[in-house]
C-alpha cells in the first residue's frame, strides 16, 4: 500500500514538473536561447511591447517612486565648565533610490551668550554610484558666524563592518579649501539599546585668519552616546564627548588665551520620519 502511494506522488510531481520543463525549450526541444530574460515567456503570450509597457509601470510606482525623509541624528545640549551650548544636525531629503535632494543643516547655541555661534544650512544633490555609497555636490552657507558661502563636493555612505560615513571638501567665496570627516557605528547591545561611537575631524588647506584656524587638521571630536529606541523612531540619549582644536589652530588659539579642548557630558535625542 505504501509503495502505491509513493509511486503515486511520483507520477503527480511528473505531471507538474512537465509543462514547466516544456516551457524552457523550443518546439525543437533544444535550451531558451535567450536565458537571460526570465521574462520571454511572458512576451511570447502578450507582446514584447504589452510586457515591456507594463514591466515599466512596475517600475516606476514601486522601483522610482520618490519619497521624503526628516532625520535628526543629533539634538543635543552639551554640559562643560564654559557653559551649556545646543546643538542641531539633521537632513531633509527628497528623491528616489537613484538620485536624492538634500537639505542638510548643523546649528549650535550658545545659552551663556544667547546667540548662535555656527549655523549652517547646506542645499544638496546627491547620487547613488554604488549600493552604499552616494556623491553629494551643492552649496552651504554659514549664517554664523561670518555668513560665508561655500561650494560642496563629498561622499556620504556606509563603510565595511557598517561604519557610517559622511565627508565633504568645501571652497569658500574667499577661496579657502577645507574639510570635514565624520565616522558613526552602532553597536545594538539589545533590541532597544544602542551604544554609538562617534568621531568628527576637521581640515584646513591654508591659514584663515578670520576663524583662526591654521593649515593642516584644524579640529577633532570623540564621543560616545548610550542611546534607548523608545518608538523606533525616536531614541533618546546620555553621552560624553572630548572635544579639541588641533596642530597649528590649538596654537593660535592657545596663544590668544582660550580654550583648546574640553570634554563635555552630553543629553539629548535622535529622531527619524
Amino acid at each position: 500500500m505504501i509503495r502505491s502511494v509513493q509511486i503515486a506522488g511520483l507520477t503527480c510531481l511528473a505531471v507538474l514538473a512537465g509543462p514547466v520543463a516544456t516551457a524552457q525549450h523550443d518546439h525543437n526541444g533544444s535550451a531558451d536561447p535567450n536565458p537571460s530574460k526570465p521574462w520571454s515567456q511572458a512576451d511570447e503570450i502578450w507582446g514584447e511591447a504589452e510586457m515591456q509597457a507594463s514591466r515599466e509601470h512596475v517600475r516606476r510606482h514601486h522601483g522610482s517612486e520618490a519619497v521624503f525623509g526628516v532625520i535628526v541624528d543629533r539634538a543635543e545640549v552639551a554640559f562643560a565648565d564654559e557653559g551649556e551650548v545646543a546643538l542641531l544636525e539633521g537632513d531633509i531629503w527628497y528623491g528616489g533610490d537613484l538620485n536624492k535632494f538634500y537639505v542638510k543643516t548643523e546649528a549650535e547655541y550658545s545659552f551663556d551668550h544667547s546667540e548662535f555661534e555656527e549655523f549652517e544650512v547646506q542645499a544638496l544633490w546627491s547620487r547613488a554610484i554604488t549600493p552604499f555609497w552616494d556623491f553629494q555636490a551643492g552649496l552651504r552657507h554659514d549664517f554664523e558666524p561670518d555668513g560665508l558661502s561655500h561650494a560642496v563636493v563629498g561622499f556620504q555612505g556606509m563603510a565595511p563592518y557598517r561604519f557610517e560615513v559622511d565627508m565633504a571638501a568645501y571652497l569658500s567665496e574667499n577661496g579657502d579649501l577645507t574639510a570635514d570627516l565624520e565616522l558613526e557605528y552602532e553597536l545594538m547591545l539589545t533590541q532597544r539599546l544602542h551604544l554609538k561611537p562617534r568621531a568628527e575631524i576637521g581640515f584646513s588647506a591654508q591659514d584663515v585668519a578670520d576663524r583662526s584656524i591654521g593649515g593642516g587638521l584644524t579640529n577633532g571630536a570623540a564621543g560616545i552616546r548610550l542611546s534607548y529606541d523608545v518608538i523606533r523612531e525616536f531614541s533618546p540619549y546620555v553621552g560624553v564627548e572630548w572635544i579639541g582644536a588641533l596642530g597649528e589652530t590649538r596654537d593660535l588659539r592657545s596663544a590668544m588665551g582660550e580654550e583648546t579642548e574640553e570634554t563635555v557630558f552630553l543629553i539629548g535625542f535622535s529622531a527619524w520620519y
